[in-house]
């Protein structure tokens, strides 16, 4: 399951989706904004608040539930990284969590059985920033996640999308091919 940013369903998540599937993994996209994209990150949050997190959130779920009987790999885009932690952690059948560009907070109760997790992330990030990294791998560790970070100095939040300004063509490839390896060990 491959959710997107709050850019909404850009043609960028339907390209990395054309990507996984070639390497044969079965992808899907949903849509959480029904059709609305955003230009700028404004845009984006603005349709993101409209919606609701909570209400994002229910969408996810609803969408991944058709294709989770043998087990989900959750991954997402900044906001959709976000949404997409959220949901492995509470889902027992999860067979891994890819988070690129985003994370979200864990809740103290939270467990999981040696859930693989990786993130992908700029470096330094202004959504992501060092000291809320560390935490966060420090409680995804607590929580019993499998967790590799992989930093990429310079890039910009968003850098694997062409379309956008924080595009970093040489830190998307690495991101891919370090992506498609994790995701291969899966199964």
């Amino acid at each position: 399951m491959l959710l997107h940013s709050a850019y909404g369903l850009r043609p960028a998540v339907l390209e990395a989706a054309e990507r996984l599937r070639s390497a044969g993994h079965r992808v899907w996209t949903p849509d959480l904004y029904d059709g609305r994209t955003a230009e700028t990150v404004e845009e984006g949050m603005a349709i993101k608040d409209e919606i609701g997190r909570d209400e994002l959130l229910r969408r996810a779920i609803a969408a991944t539930a058709p294709h989770s009987d043998g087990g989900v790999v959750y991954a997402g885009f900044s906001l959709g990284g976000s949404l997409a932690q959220t949901i492995a952690l509470n889902d027992a059948r999860a067979r891994g969590l890819l988070l690129l560009h985003g994370t979200a907070d864990i809740a103290e109760e939270t467990a999981v059985d040696d859930l693989p997790t990786q993130l992908h992330v700029a470096d330094p990030d202004p959504f992501e920033p060092h000291d809320w990294l560390t935490a966060w791998y420090l409680r995804m560790g607590r929580a019993g996640a499998d967790v590799e970070v992989f930093r990429y100095p310079g890039a910009g939040h968003l850098y694997t999308d062409p379309g956008l300004p924080d595009h970093d063509a040489e830190a998307a490839e690495a991101t891919w091919r370090v992506a498609l390896g994790f995701l291969a060990e899966l199964g």
